[in-house]
Parts: structure tokens; sequence; C-alpha cells
């Protein structure tokens, strides 16, 4: 008999900690398999050019991740960014690079690989800003200051390299550095003969 109001008493609370795992940590859960779900449809979207796609689906998928899970939230920004510049939204991947380079380099606690990762792919969108600004013929005021940027960041990513000892980013690095000299010396109607770079 005791040994049935123990086993009762077992299932009892069994199935009280179920009700209050669904009722408390379930929700916070299925939001995140929901996250997850949403980043593998926009990383699958990508890999079949579907920029816009993966775009939206990063962009529900930051809506669902909860305030405290800041490094995955900052790793999707970082990939929606991405597929921005493909999807032909540089202006609007090139803003919100801007804030998250902002945010990891003033943050102590920010992934360092990620931030290296966020800063390259700024100085991307700048030197894609600085290239589409001259075919549209600013003036030199007006995109000089964006392949600046592109080039001190190259020059900068590139010396990250060297010291870490990865070879192949320092001369990746270096390679976008020296088309980003290029691209400031460049003569317009050279400029203008030559394809869009591809992103």
């Amino acid at each position: 008999m005791a040994v049935r109001i123990l086993v009762l008493t077992g299932w009892l609370l069994l199935a009280v900690g179920g009700v209050t795992y669904h009722l408390s940590a379930g929700p916070r859960q299925e939001k995140l398999d929901a996250v997850a779900r949403l980043i593998k449809e926009a990383e699958a979207a990508a890999a079949d050019q579907d920029y816009v796609n993966a775009v939206d689906r990063y962009d529900e998928a930051l809506k669902l991740l909860p305030e405290d899970r800041k490094a995955e939230a900052r790793k999707v920004r970082l990939e929606k960014a991405k597929a921005q510049m493909l999807a032909k939204q540089l202006p609007e991947a090139h803003a919100d690079l801007k804030a998250l380079v902002d945010e990891l380099a003033t943050d102590p606690d920010a992934d360092p690989k990620l931030l290296a990762e966020a800063r390259s792919a700024m100085a991307n969108a700048n030197y894609y800003m600085t290239w589409l600004m001259r075919l549209e013929g600013l003036g030199q005021d007006v995109w000089e200051p964006e392949v600046e940027a592109a080039r001190q960041t190259y020059k900068l990513l590139a010396e990250q390299a060297e010291a870490s000892g990865d070879a192949a980013a320092a001369k990746k690095h270096k390679e976008d550095l020296e088309a980003a000299i290029r691209l400031a010396r460049m003569d317009l109607s050279e400029l203008q003969g030559m394809p869009l770079p591809s992103q």
C-alpha cells in the first residue's frame, strides 16, 4: 500500500512539473525552436540565391528572439545584412552594419570573431556604396569617406589576421584593400566601362 501511494505521489509530481514547464519554459522553448527553424529557412533561401526571402526569414527570427539572447541576435543581424546586400538592399544593409559594428566595438564582452566578420561586411558595404555613388556621378566629397572607411577597415582586418597567424584571411583583406585603393584612383570613364562587382 505504501509503495502504491509513493508511486501515485511520484506521478502527480511529474504531472505538476510538466504543467509548470508548459506554462513557463515551454513557450520560450517553442519560440527558440521557431527561431531555429526560421534561420534554417533563411540559410536555405540564401543558398538558393533567394535573398529577399532570406532577409524576410532573418527578420522574423529577430522578432521572435528573446531580448536576453543578444549574441544570437547579433549573428542573425549580420547574416541578414549580408543577405540584404545581395538582395539589392545596400543602403539598409549599410545602416544595419554600421549600427552592429558600433555596438560590437563598444561591448567588451562581444565575440571578436563576430566583430571582425561584421567589420569585413561593413567594409564591403562601404566599397559597394562608393562604386554606386561614383556611377551616379556624386562628387568626391560624398563618396571619398565611404572608400576611405573601407580602406581603413580592410587594413585593420589584414593587420589583425596577420597578428593572429591567419595567412588566408590576411591575404584576402590585403586584396580587398588594394581593390579599394584602385576604386578611389580609377577614372570615372574607366569605372563606367566595368561590370558591377559581385557582392
